[in-house]
């Protein structure tokens, strides 16, 4: 009979949004769709339209200090601090996910010090590496061999820049020169037509710029004017002109035909990257100032509108401009990277024009990721806390639904940047959401706490309401619950109507009621509001808020490790809940229709959230989890499993269904709670048990949130309903796969009866060759031993077989490599036991008889290292251990049946020799009959018996 299948509960992670630039160089392909990104040790190669990841390269254990990607996107090299350069090529897969797969030519020592900057030509067939030792070197990338070396700087080497010159009107002397080129140039692939203009600058740590000549292999000339390290380098075939920009706050252009200083620009800032736009019209800045600039080349000025100066974690470190792509890329200091258009240009009207709009904004990484709330009206978008000023707004369109039609900008896809919202002026700490999800607050160190009023559908994000008042930074904010009837214009128009109220708790030990005010049409400014009560709530900070589903209570976790529940409306104290050890951190009311039904439970047998003040739910630093009655504030549950401080807890809520379809899910309420220990667990809220732990994270998971997971009608699946971040930077978006376990479960487990009841149908009808492959087939090795043992020692054993069968021993040598494989694998574990060796052993002998050694060495299984290779040797190495360890034991078996014999022999001439010295013949080899049986004629027994 077959065994029940057990529902167990189970989540998958459905997505990711991880971070995709931590630090170091950045790289695009001449297209726009191939990103390069250094992830700590690792690179990553993202399409930028999409944003899906198409390669990852793990990194040999140091840190990534420059790369370069060759503009087809052919190639990638990479220079580690391991004085390592790698040269990889990028080949499309023949999958129709569009990845690419990375493939490893060879691995370089290219200088004695890391190497700190890189430049490939515009054919992708040169590669320029700059190291720490002042010395330039060019290498061929397909062959990986060195083409040239430059010495001359005096320090690092901090920008390269590959460029062609016109060498039109070079003079005739030098052109005769040229045409009598020696046999060994002749040879030399760099020395031809199309390498005469090719020269190679270099900027240094001491300030110079170096012109290589690569067909002279030697210097052009030397630029020395700038007094800082020069950080960028760039050329203009239109203005036949170079341009440096150096930690000087200057940049520098030059004309390539006489190297003379043509103009000198004062950035007034420390640049850090510059470069030509529109055929050399126009150059653009960035440094630390996190502004981007253009400059008119020929005048000399900027004509963008005066910007507000960044902070130092907004500076700009790196601008990559392709030609022929709409925009430019900025890469700051916070990891962010920023897609500036330049139609602007196009067209250029007036002197001066507004900063470049921004197309995009791509999160490197979230950093710390310390909140997360949904928002949207149909929780499309979603909000994030990263350990910073700002509040980041990203998108949770399914990446299938893009439009294939895009412009090559692209962006709108999974876990895409939509708005920046700021206004704080110190880290945010938390948030909360209405119902609605067009109103948003969040509080921060700066003391104050803000709403937010989100519009996605205009693309509106801005400040309502600012809250002034608590004296020391704030640790929770709540907004009420209740959600208005279908019928009313609230609920209808939820934007013109915002949340009646805000409560805040702080680090001062007080919580605050703020009436929100009402919108006004006169002003556009953000609203300030006063305090409708201030109560002095806690011994210590205040950790968390939340309001229950009817916005009438409140309750405030403190790491005083209490928490207290009060009255919305005039902020008494109705009920202090006591028992947790540490401080606590979180704090969940249950969702409305939440029925408990918890044995020895103070507030009764059956206590439901509507029939009576519901539950509330609390997570401490004391690694446990509670479950506490409203009716009489009692700890009704303890859940321990954590072994680190319980951060966050909540009510999962059950699937939305369509009308009319009943829920099958008997699992009753769950509970999800995130810990330090980086793991969220789910809680059966009825038993207390542990019904799963999701593993996705490496650090502390502070933000959890859930919605209700609506049916998906296409596939019946049921869609994301938990999203966990943590100090990682990594979102988890779990799904719940219960439904689909079980029945993927009980499927299986059919098809194993099927299959075990077809299996006994082969073996009764002796249909061997069948039964032996669905044995293997459905690894079952208990099964396909007996069935072996039922050949073996079948009593019609034919002679001249090795398994007592000759359709068996065919069966064996027909067998298909992963068969054989498997069945060898049967027979070692076989033979570990004395008592199935002679089985194994005859196995074994069919199986090298059959299918032959020549085959069995070259056998080629998926999991085998090198095919037939060392995996084959530890195989048969082990049947080699056990076979001697059996030989050994039939050898001293035939050595004691000789001692046997000689005993029984004594015997007989003993009791000869008491009779008429006649000695009793011995009947069978060496005087055995059968296994040692000794036959005595009758007559001389009888001689023998009557002595």
């Amino acid at each position: 009979m077959a065994q029940r299948i057990q529902t167990k509960t189970t989540f998958a992670p459905a997505k990711v949004i991880q971070p995709i630039y931590t630090r170091g160089s950045v790289a695009l392909s001449q297209n726009g769709r191939i990103l390069a990104t250094c992830l700590d040790e690792d690179v990553l190669l993202t399409d930028l339209r999409t944003g899906e990841e198409l390669a990852r390269i793990e990194g040999d254990g140091e840190i990534i200090t420059t790369l370069a990607i060759t503009p087809s996107g052919s190639h990638i090299i990479l220079c580690s601090r391991s004085l390592s350069m790698r040269i990889y090529s990028l080949t499309p897969s023949i999958s129709e996910d569009g990845s690419i797969e990375p493939e490893l030519l060879r691995t370089l020592k290219p200088h004695a010090s890391p190497v700190v900057t890189c430049a490939v030509d515009h054919t992708g067939s040169l590669f320029a590496s700059g190291g720490a030792d002042g010395i330039v070197k060019v290498w061929d990338i397909s062959g990986g061999f060195v083409t040239h070396v430059f010495h001359g700087h005096s320090g690092v080497i901090s920008a390269l820049r590959f460029f062609e010159v016109d060498t039109a009107g070079q003079k005739p002397e030098e052109s005769k020169k040229r045409k009598r080129k020696s046999k060994a140039e002749e040879t030399d692939g760099l020395a031809d037509e199309t390498t005469v203009g090719l020269r190679l600058a270099s900027g240094g740590e001491d300030g110079k710029v170096r012109i290589w000549n690569l067909h002279k292999r030697n210097s052009a000339a030397v630029l020395d004017a700038h007094v800082s390290v020069v950080r960028t380098l760039d050329y203009s075939l239109e203005e036949n002109a170079l341009l440096s920009g150096s930690r000087d706050k200057t940049i520098i252009v030059w004309d390539v035909k006489t190297w003379k200083v043509r103009s000198t620009i004062p950035v007034l800032e420390e640049v850090e990257s510059a470069g030509f736009l529109k055929d050399g019209q126009f150059i653009y800045t960035g440094g630390e100032t996190a502004r981007l600039r253009i400059w008119l080349l020929s005048s000399g000025t900027e004509i963008t509108q005066e910007q507000e100066e960044g902070t130092e974690t907004e500076a700009i470190q790196e601008i990559i401009h392709c030609p022929g792509l709409p925009y430019i890329l900025s890469v700051h200091a916070d990891q962010t990277l920023i897609l500036h258009s330049t139609s602007p240009l196009n067209e250029l009207t007036s002197k001066s024009i507004p900063p470049l709009p921004i197309l995009r904004r791509i999160s490197g990484t979230h950093g710390q990721i310390i909140d997360v709330a949904y928002v949207g009206r149909g929780k499309s978008l979603l909000a994030l806390a990263t350990n910073s000023e700002e509040v980041r707004i990203v998108s949770l369109k399914d990446t299938a639904t893009n439009n294939e039609d895009e412009s090559d900008i692209g962006g709108n896809y999974f876990g895409a940047d939509v708005a920046l919202l700021k206004g704080h002026d110190d880290i945010i700490i938390c948030m909360d959401c209405d119902w609605s999800g067009n109103w948003l607050a969040t509080g921060s160190r700066d003391n104050t706490a803000r709403l937010w009023q989100l519009d996605p559908s205009s693309g509106s994000y801005t400040c309502y309401a600012i809250f002034t008042g608590h004296a020391e930074s704030l640790g929770a904010v709540a907004l009420p619950r209740t959600i208005p009837s279908k019928d009313t214009p609230a609920y209808q128009s939820p934007l013109d109507y915002p949340p009646s109220f805000l409560i805040t708790g702080s680090q001062d030990k007080t919580v605050k009621r703020w009436d929100v005010p009402k919108p006004s049409s006169d002003s556009t400014e953000p609203t300030t509001a006063r305090a409708t009560y201030t109560r002095k709530a806690h011994d210590k900070d205040i950790n968390a808020i939340a309001t229950n589903p009817s916005s009438t209570l409140f309750a405030s976790a403190s790491q005083d490790r209490t928490v207290k529940i009060w009255a919305t409306e005039d902020g008494s104290t109705l009920g202090v809940l006591r028992g947790h050890k540490r401080g606590v951190w979180t704090v969940s009311f249950s969702p409305t229709g939440t029925n408990l039904n918890i044995p020895g439970s103070v507030s009764g047998a059956n206590v439901t959230g509507t029939g009576s003040r519901g539950h509330i739910l609390t997570g401490s630093g004391d690694k446990t989890v509670r479950i506490w009655s409203l009716s009489d504030y009692s700890c009704i549950m303890t859940m321990e499993g954590h072994t680190n401080s319980v951060l966050k807890v909540l009510w999962l809520p059950l699937p939305t269904l369509p009308d009319g379809e009943k829920s099958h899910d008997k699992r009753g309420a769950l509970i999800a709670s995130a810990g330090g220990d980086g793991l969220v667990k789910i809680w059966e809220a009825q038993s207390g048990e542990c019904a799963a732990t999701l593993d996705n994270h490496t650090d502390r998971v502070w933000a959890l949130t859930a919605r209700s997971p609506s049916k998906n009608t296409s596939d019946g699946s049921i869609g994301e309903s938990l999203i966990s971040g943590a100090g990682d930077g990594v979102l988890t978006f779990w799904r719940d796969t219960t439904t689909a376990t079980a029945t993927e479960a009980r499927t299986k487990e059919t098809q194993r009866i099927e299959l075990d009841q077809k299996l006994d149908n082969h073996i009764y009808g002796q249909n061997w060759r069948e039964a032996i492959v669905l044995a293997l087939q459905l690894d079952q090795p208990a099964r396909l031993l007996h069935l072996f043992k039922t050949v073996i020692e079948s009593p019609d054993f034919e002679r001249g077989t090795w398994t007592g069968n000759a359709k068996v021993d065919g069966v064996v040598a027909g067998l298909a490599d992963e068969q054989v494989w498997k069945l060898l694998c049967r027979v070692r574990d076989w033979n570990t036991n004395a008592r199935n060796s002679l089985v194994a052993q005859r196995v074994l002998r069919a199986v090298f008889e059959g299918v032959g050694v020549e085959r069995l060495v070259g056998l080629k299984v998926r999991g085998m290292r090198g095919g037939g290779g060392s995996n084959l040797r530890d195989l048969l190495g082990a049947l080699t251990v056990y076979g001697e360890r059996h030989f050994g034991r039939v050898c001293e078996l035939w050595d004691e049946s000789f001692l046997v014999e000689f005993t029984l022999g004594e015997m007989d001439g003993l009791l000869a020799g008491k009779g008429d010295g006649v000695v009793s013949g011995v009947n069978g080899v060496n005087g055995i009959n059968g296994v040692h049986g000794i036959n005595i004629d009758e007559e001389e027994e009888r001689d023998v018996i009557m002595i």
